[in-house]
């Protein structure tokens, strides 16, 4: 998103450089040019994009061509309107469905197939959705992050990190996306609700230290 604010620290880095380990590790098992996606998913605040960036910086630094794409571009009302859409059709519309997955699922597809194509990007200033066009023949590897991004198909390795907007207000408030309001409150609710639904998916768990770990590790330390 054009005018996003990115607050990114170390706790990013160190989680990004564990991440990295996985994928260095996941890449030696492919063959030569493979089309590789890694997937973050978390709720509002978490540190999605903080975490994409700083991977896809280190993965640079690793000369692998690497591009992050935002998934909430991918929302099928533009900004102007979606809290009009939302309030006329109720919370119950609130999830994963109110992205566009047909158009996700062509920016993966074209990204494995080394295309050209044209990607959705909301500029923050005046709330509108700009094109940008891509050739992905230049890029080695794909970062997705989003609310659902780990929902979308062919992601190699998918990410989730386990905070909810409760633990994140503080971050909410700085970047400051949409103004906090009771109504925005109870979108952040519905919308933990389906993000927390993906958590299943995830081979990877960021946790609420900041620590990365497999979600097979996960699933026993919270058993």
């Amino acid at each position: 998103m054009l005018g996003d604010i990115l607050l990114i620290n170390d706790m990013h880095k160190e989680a990004a450089q564990a991440i990295y380990t996985y994928v260095e590790k996941d890449l030696k098992t492919k063959e030569e040019r493979y089309r590789y996606v890694v997937g973050i998913s978390g709720e509002s605040g978490s540190g999605k994009s903080e975490l994409a960036h700083a991977l896809g910086k280190l993965l640079k630094e690793k000369h692998i061509r690497v591009k992050v794409i935002h998934t909430d571009n991918y929302y099928k009302i533009q900004p102007l309107l979606r809290e009009e859409w939302r309030r006329n059709k109720g919370f119950d519309k609130i999830g994963i469905e109110e992205y566009d997955w047909i158009k996700i699922r062509k920016t993966i597809r074209d990204f494995k197939e080394e295309q050209e194509c044209m990607i959705p990007c909301i500029d923050l200033i005046p709330e509108q959705v700009d094109k940008l066009l891509t050739d992905f023949s230049k890029i080695d590897l794909l970062i997705i992050d989003g609310l659902y991004a780990i929902n979308a198909p062919d992601v190699d390795l998918r990410i989730f990190i386990d905070l909810t907007y409760h633990e994140t207000k503080i971050n909410q408030i700085i970047r400051l996306k949409e103004a906090m309001s009771d109504f925005r409150l109870a979108i952040l609710e519905k919308e933990h609700q389906a993000v927390s639904s993906l958590k299943p998916k995830a081979d990877l768990i960021v946790d609420k230290s900041y620590q990365v770990v497999t979600a097979e590790e996960h699933m026993q330390e919270s058993s």
